[in-house]
């Protein structure tokens, strides 16, 4: 029986990429929705403008948007909101007992809120038991990277396993979906690249850093390397770039680098029903990766890596890609509730239908 599951900002661009990543899906199933106070009450299909390239399920567009209140909500809660509103808004579903899986930074970098990445850190999880809501009402609050963070992630995790890093420079071109709907203005974005997404730069760098770490008991030490990132958005509609240079604390060749990358196999998430089968593809190509050819590499959830070549300034240097709505937000999210099903932090709760949760 699929567990019931309720969206946060179902009527947003991650919220709709939740929607279409749910549907069929073996494990959970969409049965409540929330947004806006606009959108509350109206059917789905009439408070969404729906920009995915597949059609709404008829079921989904049919669904009554609920309340965003924890009353009568599900226990697995899957949320797609603005930072400000997050940080109102979790916390109150945490406290009623509902596990919130969150794609905004709002608590991204509390201490006792893991950051999670399953392939990269499924082994910082453990920190959400220091959460007061889990003590007190069994709630937690779980988050997943931001959507420039995870492909460069993926890739750096099996360097730091193998050869260890000292240094990160990166520069990304950041699609326009990044920016959710409507977003940057045409007038802005067509034929034009904004050198400037508020506070991407920052968020980049400190949650990589965290992701790379590893966790002392109740807290995560980030990776002791130094790291700076220049965040640019680019007339692309899906599809993060990346152009990195890295300084490694043990002299590799592009050889043991590739081969770093090949059999980069993490036990965390290999079985997970959203997973990639190889969370890292390197294209040999000199003109790959491309947002156009590689964003839906296993089904937009692994990272596309290319352009190996010896660095100048540090040592090695080459580009990633990654989809930054399935991978680099939805995706990303329901990949952490996967592994909380098979970690057993989100079975059904006792004497409940798994219909509700109430206040």
């Amino acid at each position: 029986m699929r567990q019931k599951i309720g969206i946060l900002g179902a009527t947003g661009m991650v919220g709709q990429r939740f929607i279409q990543l749910l549907e069929n899906h073996p494990w959970f199933e969409v049965a409540w929705l929330a947004a806006s106070d606009r959108s509350s009450g109206k059917k789905y299909g009439e408070a969404v403008k729906w920009k995915l390239d597949t059609a709404l399920p008829e079921r989904i567009a049919n669904m009554t948007v609920s309340p965003a209140v924890p009353d009568h909500a599900p226990r697995i809660i899957f949320a797609a909101l603005d930072t400000d509103i997050a940080r109102e808004m979790e916390p109150a579903f945490a406290a009623a007992g509902c596990a919130v899986i969150s794609n905004s930074s709002a608590f991204r970098m509390h201490e006792d809120v893991p950051l999670v990445i399953p392939e990269v850190n499924a082994d910082h999880l453990p920190i959400l038991e220091n959460q007061t809501w889990r003590k007190e009402s069994g709630g937690y609050i779980v988050t997943n990277p931001n959507c420039s963070a995870i492909g460069l992630v993926l890739v750096l995790k099996p360097l730091v396993e193998r050869f260890g890093i000292d240094a990160i420079f990166v520069s990304t071109m950041q699609a326009i979906s990044g920016a959710g709907y409507p977003g940057v203005a045409s007038m802005d974005i067509l034929g034009n690249v904004v050198p400037y997404i508020k506070n991407e730069e920052e968020k980049m760098q400190a949650e990589t850093l965290r992701l790379l770490g590893s966790r002392d008991g109740k807290l995560v030490k980030p990776l002791a390397a130094g790291m700076t990132a220049h965040c640019n958005r680019v007339p692309v509609e899906d599809g993060h770039t990346e152009s990195v240079s890295v300084k490694l604390s043990r002299k590799a060749t592009k050889e043991e680098i590739l081969a770093a990358w090949r059999e980069f196999q993490p036990l965390a998430g290999r079985d997970l029903p959203t997973a990639p089968a190889q969370p890292i593809e390197f294209v040999g190509l000199e003109d790959r990766p491309q947002p156009r050819l590689d964003k839906m590499r296993g089904n937009g959830m692994a990272a596309t890596v290319g352009r190996l070549r010896e660095c100048t300034l540090l040592d090695w240097k080459f580009t990633v890609l990654s989809h930054n709505t399935i991978r680099g937000a939805a995706g990303a999210a329901l990949l952490n509730a996967e592994l909380l099903v098979s970690l057993g932090k989100l079975d059904p709760v006792k004497n409940s239908d798994q219909a509700a949760v109430t206040a």
